[in-house]
């Protein structure tokens, strides 16, 4: 097994040992692409939409929030496209009997080809040490400029097919590129059908397409269908934001790579209504400031990209996408997108009500565009996992430690309360007093469960940034110990200073200035 995948293997134990996810209804085997979210997990996921949510609302005085409700009416969902347009191209392998995703096994011949770069440029880098130039070797290698040409074909000639949505031509691609089922090998494959991603229920006891609901597959049309009661109500001027949390429901052909794409997952959205004319503008605005805040968690530059997109949804003009490294690759994190008036505009024909700005600037009316921020609270998830969980060796032993090493501000546990000795009755009686105290302040964790070495290695695993240490000394003079998580330094200080202490380095402010 690869390192990375091992990494990734890790990972997932470790969230389910500690209490972050659990595979959902685990006791009846569990369902595809489902999972929940454990006392540590939900606290961890709270923290990253309260970082969200305060940076795109609490610091912009032009952008408020709403909370849609998640039917919406059948009409949304043809007025914005997603009846019509929202489906992934799905193949059969015949052998198997596993179904895909017809594009994402391209994409997946296409990191082969980009492996086999890495891979000569990796070569040369040691063969050649410190007088290795990068980009001089890429240039003049005829190897690498084969496998970049092909490379490039194949990515022009699928970004083609997918906007033209050529099915016969993704199957040409798929059988001429020899691409096999990864599970089996098999090339046996059926053609390539499209497949709605939407679930759909039934309203009440009505039978038929009359009564026929959809889950919602995003939570931008609650905005939208929403723009000009939030405007009349908040007497917003364009340019103004509309921000949402909210689940969203997909029927993903291949759910995979653990939390990464599920069918029940959590997007945190917010829809920029801008004049016309002005979007570009403001879509290089919004891809500088939400990269920002996710360099201000402390995430390497290294560890995020842009990525603009190929093929374009029904609704741009433009699209980027924030990636991440995971641990299975650079792979989507977030979206900016360029939304024209396409779906106010949509809306605004199939109901026949008006939605349509007046500006006093102007002195007329028109349908704003949109630019839209989206970000899966699931992927952010497993993005600030995937970075915070390290092993490293403890300083001075000969052992190491796991240790998730989050920002204190999104840490499950703020601090942990810890007496020196779990049988003596005077350390427990004080430590508890402690622990009394400081849970009003931030979420306080108290354990007496083990020895105190153990206890430090416990909160470690789950991103405690701090804990408190009850001794003797504290019975004596009223001090305790404060441990720093990350450097593993130890200071002593009075009791009644440790809630401001604590405090001072965990609150989210901390995070929100560096935007």
């Amino acid at each position: 097994m690869s390192q990375p995948a091992e990494q990734f293997k890790k990972l997932i134990a470790h969230c389910k040992e500690y209490g972050f996810i659990y595979p959902s209804s685990e006791i009846y085997d569990g369902l595809s692409a489902v999972y929940d979210y454990g006392p540590n997990g939900v606290e961890l996921k709270n923290a990253i939409k309260e970082y969200w949510w305060k940076a795109m609302v609490q610091l912009h005085e032009n952008i408020v929030g709403i909370d849609a409700a998640i039917f919406m009416h059948p009409k949304t969902w043809k007025a914005s496209g997603h009846v019509d347009a929202f489906n992934d191209p799905l193949i059969d392998n015949k052998d198997s009997k596993r179904r895909y995703r017809a594009d994402q096994l391209i994409e997946a011949y296409m990191e082969k080809l980009q492996a086999k770069i890495d891979k000569e440029v990796a070569r040369a880098a040691k063969r050649f040490g410190e007088a290795f130039d990068r980009d001089k070797f890429v240039a003049e290698s005829p190897r690498v400029a084969k496998y970049a040409g092909q490379l490039e074909a194949v990515r022009q000639r699928l970004a083609k097919a997918m906007s033209a949505g050529d099915l016969a031509e993704l199957k040409a691609m798929i059988e001429e590129y020899a691409i096999a089922d990864p599970e089996t090998g098999s090339r046996n494959w059926t053609d390539v059908r499209q497949f709605n991603l939407m679930f759909s229920t039934q309203l009440g006891a009505i039978a038929g397409e009359e009564g026929k609901l959809y889950l919602r597959p995003e939570t931008a049309q609650g905005i939208f269908v929403n723009f000009l009661n939030v405007q009349k109500t908040t007497r917003q001027k364009i340019p103004f934001g509309i921000a949402q949390i909210g689940k969203a429901f997909r029927n993903e052909i291949v759910a995979r790579q653990f939390i990464f794409r599920m069918r029940e997952f959590e997007q945190m959205e917010m829809q920029f209504f801008v004049r016309p004319g002005t979007e570009m503008e403001w879509y290089e605005y919004w891809k500088e400031h939400r990269m920002k805040w996710h360099l201000a968690l402390g995430t390497p530059p290294e560890k995020l990209r842009f990525h603009d997109h190929d093929n374009l949804a029904h609704y741009a003009n433009a699209a980027v996408d924030i990636e991440f490294a995971f641990p299975f690759g650079f792979r989507e994190l977030e979206g900016i997108h360029s939304r024209t008036d396409f779906d106010l505009r949509n809306h605004q024909e199939l109901s026949g009500k008006k939605l349509q700005y007046f500006d006093p600037e102007l002195q007329q009316s028109y349908v704003p565009y949109v630019v839209e921020t989206s970000i899966g609270c699931d992927r952010m998830f497993l993005a600030v996992m995937s970075h915070a969980l390290v092993e490293e060796q403890v300083p001075g032993q000969d052992h190491t430690r796991e240790l998730l090493k989050l920002h204190p501000a999104l840490a499950p546990v703020k601090c942990a309360v810890l007496p020196l000795k779990r049988n003596d009755d005077q350390l427990v009686a004080r430590a508890r007093q402690i622990f009394d105290t400081l849970k009003y302040h931030f979420n306080c964790q108290y354990d007496d469960t083990g020895s105190i070495g153990k206890l430090y290695r416990r909160q470690d695993a789950i991103g405690t940034p701090y804990c408190i240490t009850v001794d003797y000394d504290t019975l004596e003079d009223g001090t305790v110990t404060i441990r720093e998580r990350d450097t593993l330094q130890q200071e002593r200080v009075p009791v009644e200073r440790v809630a401001q202490i604590v405090q001072e380095r965990v609150r989210m402010e901390s995070l929100l200035r560096r935007l």
